[in-house]
């Protein structure tokens, strides 16, 4: 008996390292061969399937054609895993209701519908501010702010492009912008939206002159510091680098903008932020399918045919095929006439009976615990809620809702707040009247304040007498009451001084103008326990 052919021309040849990772990838091909193999012999479309070899993806990806899930999983944390992570992210974007809802809390409570507003903080040497060059700041930005100027393309406002970047972060797990400037930016200054995805995520060099190297398409220099980032295009005349024989654009870090939610000290791609739901979504979405398939059966007419003793064809007939086949269409309303001796029995679907919202419920708890949002705003469910429970949880979810915000802010509107002031003041765009701003200036100029979105109170008589009674004992200020309403109180100050004095023109008297103001002229303070008389020891 000949022992097994071990030549190179048969088996691979191959050396590795007892503590190497043995990274030698099934190919996608020989996957799909097993596969069709197995799918004739069981239904793999109703199999969930473990792979806990996944490596770079290589089996994930032709796995998930046949069977209903693929839980993958590996040892080590390959790269590929990302771009799987954001495939289903995206289908689940495109396809599902409640991933679509998540997306549109995301933009109302991240953005919002006026954006973040700029309160520009520039003080004079006493410290008082500069009502001048503040005015001027935010004339300006607003006016870069408009689509024809911040966007490159000239379609987006700046508003539209943070609502682009969460909506990426929250799909994609990361956004990237590129910073134009130069003439090709009508302000000196403007961004252009890439999509991540045209970063490889597989693209790695281990070793570069200098200490440097390539991890996940970004070059890093030795101490982990970004220094390019590489892009696939179809452009040759901009290539420099091929790769999978797609050219490569290798981009400084100083013009890209990288945004995402580092979840592990040296994470340096963004997942996904339904990541741990898109299985649960996905199980919901089918057993949902399922439900309405059983319902509708159930509201039809079906069931099976029998023949009774003595009629139909004997088991024995060799020409079976020659009969004629009968069969129900299960359609409402529809009733077949039947032959002699051949009966109907009915099928009496009841599902989906009353397990199906519980367990429904439970998913969508689940789901919603995992994207960070409450259940009541994910399925838009108010049954059984009372106003405890509600004010809880609106109050964590909006912690949650500015601390994304926050976000938002360190690391995209910010950086273009500041990257875009210093050309203005160069070509002498921001100005107060007549008066340009001097650029030696910019370091007054760059102090300012970003008001994120706001909402109101649950309960706004309870809340606005708690917030009267907080700033009654000097445990808050009325500028931050203002502001916790997403409002600036520089400006809010400045409109009631307005209203005064345009009462005050008009001829209205001081006391009527005070009582509209919220307090009456000569109004005493409410009397204390103490100075209330007690009328039973008098």
């Amino acid at each position: 008996m000949r022992g097994q052919n071990t030549s190179s021309a048969v088996m691979q040849q191959r050396k590795e390292a007892r503590d190497a990772l043995d990274d030698f990838p099934t190919p996608p091909w020989a996957t799909r061969a097993v596969c069709e193999w197995l799918a004739k012999r069981h239904d793999l479309n109703s199999l969930v399937v473990r792979e806990p070899c996944a490596n770079r993806g290589y089996m994930v990806a032709p796995l998930s054609e046949y069977f209903a899930s693929v839980e993958a999983s590996d040892l080590h944390d390959y790269d590929r895993n990302q771009r799987v992570l954001v495939a289903r992210s995206r289908h689940q974007a495109a396809n599902n209701d409640y991933m679509k809802a998540f997306l549109r809390l995301c933009d109302q409570n991240i953005v919002g519908h006026r954006g973040v507003v700029l309160q520009a903080q520039a003080r004079d040497n006493d410290g008082s501010l500069d009502r001048a060059a503040n005015e001027a700041l935010e004339s300006w930005w607003r006016q870069w702010c408009r689509a024809e100027n911040c966007d490159v393309t000239g379609r987006r406002s700046f508003r539209v492009m943070c609502k682009s970047a969460v909506r990426s972060a929250a799909k994609d797990g990361e956004f990237m912008f590129r910073e134009i400037r130069g003439r090709a930016a009508p302000m000196g200054y403007a961004l252009q939206i890439l999509d991540p995805q045209r970063c490889p995520i597989d693209y790695s060099i281990e070793r570069l002159p200098q200490g440097r190297f390539v991890r996940q398409g970004i070059e890093f220099s030795r101490e982990g510091r970004p220094l390019a980032y590489y892009f696939m295009t179809g452009d040759p005349a901009r290539n420099a680098y091929t790769f999978n024989g797609s050219n490569l654009e290798r981009v400084p870090a100083g013009e890209i903008i990288h945004g995402f939610l580092e979840d592990i000290v040296g994470q340096r791609r963004g997942l996904p932020w339904a990541a741990t739901t898109l299985w649960r979504m996905n199980q919901l979405n089918e057993f949902e399918k399922a439900a309405v398939v059983n319902a509708r059966m159930g509201a039809s007419v079906g069931g099976f045919l029998e023949w009774e003793e003595g009629y139909g064809p004997e088991p024995d007939d060799d020409d079976l095929d020659a009969h004629e086949e009968f069969y129900i269409e299960a359609e409402g309303g529809v009733f077949q006439e039947l032959p002699e001796g051949l009966k109907h029995k009915a099928f009496d679907s009841r599902y989906p009976t009353g397990e199906f919202t519980p367990f429904h419920k439970a998913m969508l708890r689940g789901t919603a615990a995992g994207m960070g949002v409450s259940y009541v705003s994910l399925a838009n469910d108010l049954e059984g809620v009372n106003f405890s429970s509600i004010r809880q949880g609106v109050l964590d979810e909006r912690e949650h809702w500015m601390d994304l915000q926050e976000w938002l802010i360190e690391t995209l509107i910010e950086r273009a707040y500041q990257n875009a002031l210093q050309p203005a003041l160069l070509l002498g765009l921001v100005k107060d009247g007549p008066v340009r701003l001097k650029p030696e200036r910019i370091a007054k100029y760059r102090k300012v304040f970003w008001q994120g979105r706001r909402w109101a109170w649950v309960d706004p008589q309870k809340d606005i007498n708690a917030e009267v009674t907080a700033k009654d004992n000097l445990l808050t200020a009325p500028s931050e009451i203002i502001r916790k309403q997403g409002r600036d109180p520089e400006t809010v100050w400045r409109t009631l001084a307005g209203d005064i004095k345009s009462m005050q023109d008009a001829g209205i008297p001081e006391k009527f103008i005070m009582a509209t103001m919220g307090q009456a002229l000569g109004a005493s303070a409410p009397a204390t326990q103490e100075e209330t008389p007690n009328e039973g020891n008098e």
